[in-house]
């Protein structure tokens, strides 16, 4: 390579490092009150870990509200794997998830700019079903005994939105529908005909009975198994729904399932119940992948791939229940209203989420890939924490830092002299690609992160001290300065590489299965390493060059 070409890369390096080290304010897309919206946020270059700067603590336990869990150790275990995964999926770096006790985790986030946002995320079920609605109108069937039930509990249950269930935030311009489908096969729901439909039947349906709570309040649908509920109506019917005797008194393998899509007929709020299939086709146990998009006709919508076993089963069950209604449930709550099954469904499908912004279908995309918890948790404790290391550790490793520096600088200078000289200059530079290379990936620096960015000045210097004592050894046989510092770096190179990559390898094991500051002491020393690499053979080689051109026609000498 040309030495004009040389200059050019370093040069642009430079830049591109001073350019990311530099803080500035950036204009970023996030959920403000619920509604998105870009605001400006100021970057920093050098994200500090939990260790230096603290962060967002959450305390999650078992929420027994819906049941008693047996074996609590073993399902915070398993619990525990999944919000792992949710967290270092949400872009947290160096976080802290640990079991505590037998029947709690711990959390700690560093530089969570958005607490709300996590802890729902931390603590949100994520199970999605795809189950087929009720064509034995086993509702219509169990209607006198649910009625004697709801009157025998009191028939009118104090209530209120926010414990009635899943369908009580629903409102109709947010609704969610589903659409699935091979590369060319899709069933869709379109909104405007499920509009007209619904308004349809809330029109020309009549209350199914006369007499009973449920009897008065509940009105078919114009699809088996969907019946309308009056939102003056609904907080009772919830309440009562959510009850196990009304449950129980459903034939067998049929259970309720509130919509989160709601239908306006003229000026009156109905929301939609859904009595489903208790057996799903296939859940969300078979999803390999998830990601949020964009459409320009369907809105925002969250694609999804099914591993091969779960795309057999599915295309099997749907290719049984053609022509059927097909619901998709996420956290028991039915997604939109259910879409006819049209043709056998096989591993690619797609939740479209209307008008909901794109920051809601990343969170779902994020928790199906993530996986579902095994069981419900609960925040029980979140505050803010300090730096887990006190001013004077931080003293001590920022000392620590620049002893290392000098020393390193004194010894190349005092022992290699004008080589020294040009070993220190790429290690300025070395230090500059390495902060910059942390940026760029949103590194979190930690203490042992800073031990090992110490441990690789150290490496950058062994590669630029193994290239001079070749370099000594080619002058000492009577070598020309130019060949013997070509001969020195050609003979170098096998050694550098060797060690090098050996000590990546290491780092990439570290931060494969280590957690926490362990996975920062690997990302701060492979980034290291990979600057210590380009600064001791191209920088230092360029700078050899340099001088060479700078001494040609003259006796050249070279102090090393």
């Amino acid at each position: 390579m040309k030495l004009s070409h040389r200059l050019a890369l370093i040069g642009v390096l430079i830049a591109l490092s001073a350019w990311m080290l530099i803080p500035r304010t950036v204009k970023e897309r996030k959920l403000v009150n619920g509604v998105t919206q870009i605001v400006e946020t100021k970057r920093e270059p050098i994200k500090l870990g939990l260790d230096l700067k603290g962060g967002m603590h959450v305390a999650l336990g078992i929420d027994e509200s819906k049941g008693t869990v047996a074996n609590k150790s073993d399902a915070i275990d398993r619990a525990l794997k999944v919000v792992r995964n949710r967290v270092d999926q949400f872009g947290v770096a160096e976080p802290v998830v640990q079991k505590a006790g037998n029947d709690r985790i711990v959390v700690e986030l560093p530089g969570i700019d958005d607490p709300e946002r996590a802890r729902e995320l931390l603590q949100k079920s994520a199970y999605l079903e795809f189950q087929i609605t009720d064509k034995t109108s086993a509702l219509e069937r169990a209607l006198p005994r649910l009625d004697a039930i709801a009157k025998s509990l009191g028939t009118v249950v104090a209530a209120n939105t926010q414990s009635a269930g899943p369908g009580t935030a629903a409102v109709a311009d947010k609704s969610l529908s589903g659409l699935f489908g091979d590369t060319a096969k899709k069933v869709t729901v379109n909104a405007k005909d499920s509009a007209k439909t619904a308004t349809d039947s809330a029109k020309d349906s009549l209350a199914i009975a006369s007499g009973g709570v449920f009897s008065k309040a509940i009105q078919r649908g114009d699809m088996p198994g969907e019946y309308y509920v009056a939102s003056s109506d609904f907080p009772t019917i919830a309440n009562l729904v959510a009850r196990p005797e009304i449950q129980s008194a459903l034939p067998p393998r049929k259970v309720f399932r509130w919509s989160n899509d709601s239908a306006v007929v003229q000026g009156n709020v109905y929301h939609m119940l859904y009595v489903l299939d208790a057996d799903p086709m296939i859940t969300g146990e078979a999803i390999t992948d998830a990601k949020p998009q964009q459409d320009p006709v369907e809105g925002t919508v969250v694609t999804f791939q099914l591993n091969n076993e779960g795309g057999r089963v599915f295309k099997r069950q749907t290719g049984a229940h053609i022509k059927d209604y097909m619901a998709i449930v996420l956290d028991q709550q039915v997604m939109g209203r259910p879409p006819v099954i049209q043709s056998a469904i096989s591993t690619r499908g797609q939740i479209t989420m209307g008008r909901r912004d794109i920051q809601a279908a990343q969170d779902l995309a994020l928790v199906l890939r993530a996986g579902a918890l095994p069981v419900p948790l609960k925040v029980e404790d979140v505050r803010q924490v300090g730096p887990s290391m006190g001013e004077d550790s931080k003293r001590a490793g920022e000392t620590a830092f620049a002893l290392a520096v000098l020393l390193v600088v004194v010894v190349m200078l005092v022992y290699y002299r004008f080589s020294g000289f040009l070993a220190i200059i790429g290690l300025g530079l070395y230090v500059l690609y390495t902060l910059a290379t942390l940026s760029a990936f949103d590194a979190v620096l930690t203490l042992p992160g800073l031990a090992g960015f110490v441990l690789s000045i150290g490496i950058a210097v062994d590669a630029n001290v193994l290239i001079f004592e070749r370099i000594r050894e080619e002058l000492d046989r009577g070598k020309t300065v130019r060949t013997a510092i070509d001969e020195g770096f050609r003979h170098a190179m096998p050694a550098i590489i060797d060690s090098n990559v050996s000590t990546i390898l290491t780092a990439a094991v570290l931060y494969q299965y280590g957690t926490g500051p362990v996975r920062g002491f690997a990302v701060t020393l492979i980034a290291g390493i990979a600057a210590s690499m380009f600064t001791a053979i191209f920088v230092v080689r360029t700078l050899y060059i340099m001088w060479l051109q700078r001494k040609q026609g003259a006796a050249q000498t070279l102090s090393i």
